[in-house]
């Protein structure tokens, strides 16, 4: 008998018996999983969806609920605060923001319909408020819907698509609105008919041919053949969790240590590769300290160990945390006035590195070379009093001159300070979800979405939060559809 293996597809030559027969099998029952489970069995097909954990999540439940929007004049939320949004500036956005790594079939299709989203997931009875938010946050402490949640407004972005706030986050007081988000899609998933079975891990396709026809989930430590008639939907997200993938394909990520993600193993990804995929853009990753950007410390500096600034800090604190995970020594420092210092969380591991009432005493306690940090300083704050930054475009209101002593430098340890982080990289897809081989042709049968894919946040130096939590939604609902009517 062949051997039942992540890496291989099992023969259906093979198969004794199919312990389940169904038209579409979705394997992971998050965000991803469940909405490919409504759309498919919207089209009336037969869908069973697997998930290893005793219950629903993934790594959707862990986020803030919160889905990146905008296009077509803007949602009602966006054009009641006085934005419209439109299709060409939203696609423009998510290409700069996706980089070198952009789908721009994917960003334009998802330009072109996020709106049409929208509307599809309050039709699920996803709840919005449908207030605006303004200024600079991590996510909503209260339940409003709309806020800043990329870089839109920073540079070099302001300057290729015009800004709106994108975020609309889920009504929900505080944080963690990913949970209410999953539980509102499980119950539509269920009220479908969705067949749902937990504590079954996937551990092989089912392979006819060159046709995907199924797969293996174990339940009990035994292994179960599932059979789908049209097809299987990869939603396990990505390869967070497993450090010898990390190891081989994003090595960076070694550089911080606090990993998110549920069961993130890179299941998904390998089952995908060992049907004939193609894995792309897998050293990216995603990496934030977030308790360093709500304002006032974002009109801080920050600059590396040689004392040298990186980056316009007025951009999303994900962008700026990817960049200072780029410089060398291990670690940054925050450097902030008197006028802007806010104690930042305990949970933050930020400590202070140095204190001065002048730029020059902050340096020596650093131990840099003289007129290293200093000249930076003095540089940087004789242009923000001329509301300039010309080397990198920081803009006001939060471009302010440091001038109030006393001084400090906060430090950013990569390995002692909170950068969370999760993978980027995964199967190349389609618009429609169908996972592609390295020719770029459909595998039949396979179609994939989610963090197990390379989608809309494709480049961790252009992430913008939401951006996930769109990309699984939208493209989850594509596979699902595609699954179920091919």
């Amino acid at each position: 008998m062949a051997e039942i293996s992540l890496h291989r597809p099992f023969p259906a030559s093979e198969v004794t018996g199919w312990d389940f027969e169904t038209d579409v099998a979705v394997i992971g029952f998050g965000a991803t999983g469940a909405c490919a489970a409504i759309e498919a069995a919207t089209a009336g097909a037969k869908v069973m969806l697997f998930e290893r954990n005793s219950g629903s999540g993934g790594a959707s439940g862990l986020s803030g609920g919160e889905i990146y929007i905008g296009g077509n004049g803007g949602t009602e939320v966006q054009r009641a605060a006085g934005f419209n949004d439109t299709t060409a500036d939203f696609a423009a956005y998510l290409k700069a923001a996706g980089g070198p790594c952009a789908d721009e079939a994917k960003c334009e299709l998802y330009a072109e319909q996020a709106l049409d989203h929208f509307a599809w997931l309050k039709a699920q009875g996803v709840p919005y408020r449908g207030n605006y938010l303004p200024g600079k946050h991590i996510e909503p402490t209260d339940d409003s819907t709309l806020i800043w949640s990329g870089s839109e407004a920073a540079a070099p972005f302001c300057n290729l698509s015009k800004p709106a706030p994108r975020g609309h986050v889920i009504q929900h007081m505080g944080w963690g609105g990913g949970r209410p988000l999953v539980d509102i899609l499980e119950a539509r998933a269920r009220d479908l008919g969705v067949e749902v079975v937990v504590d079954a891990r996937a551990v092989a396709l089912v392979q006819d041919g060159k046709r995907i026809v199924g797969c293996v989930v174990r339940i009990d430590n035994a292994d179960r053949f599932v059979k789908a008639a049209k097809g299987v939907v990869l939603a396990t997200g990505g390869f967070v969790m497993n450090e010898e993938m990390r190891r081989k394909y994003c090595p960076d990520s070694f550089r911080v240590n606090s990993p998110i993600g549920d069961q993130d193993d890179g299941t998904g990804i390998n089952l995908g590769v060992g049907a004939g995929g193609d894995a792309i853009h897998m050293d990216q990753f995603f990496t934030t300290c977030p308790w360093t950007m709500p304002e006032p410390q974002a009109q801080g500096v920050f600059v590396n160990v040689a004392g040298q600034r990186f980056i316009n800090e007025d951009c999303y604190h994900g962008r700026v945390s990817r960049c200072a995970v780029d410089q060398p020594g291990g670690k940054v420092y925050l450097l902030l006035d008197s006028a802007h210092f806010d104690q930042p969380l305990e949970m933050a591991g930020i400590t202070i590195a140095g204190t001065g009432d002048s730029w020059e005493e902050v340096e020596a306690e650093l131990e840099m070379p003289q007129n290293t940090l200093a000249a930076t300083m003095h540089f940087y704050n004789r242009h923000a009093a001329e509301g300039r930054d010309p080397l990198f475009d920081k803009k006001e209101p939060i471009l302010v001159p440091l001038d109030q002593a006393p001084f400090v430098a906060l430090e950013l340890n990569f390995q002692t300070s909170y950068f969370s982080f999760f993978t980027l990289g995964g199967l190349k897809t389609s618009t429609d979800g169908e996972v592609l081989d390295r020719t770029g042709v459909p595998i039949a049968g396979l179609f994939a979405a989610g963090r197990c894919t390379s989608g809309l946040p494709a480049w961790g130096h252009g992430y913008s939060s939401g951006m996930s939590l769109a990309d699984c939604t939208f493209f989850g609902r594509q596979a699902g559809r595609k699954a179920a009517t091919q």
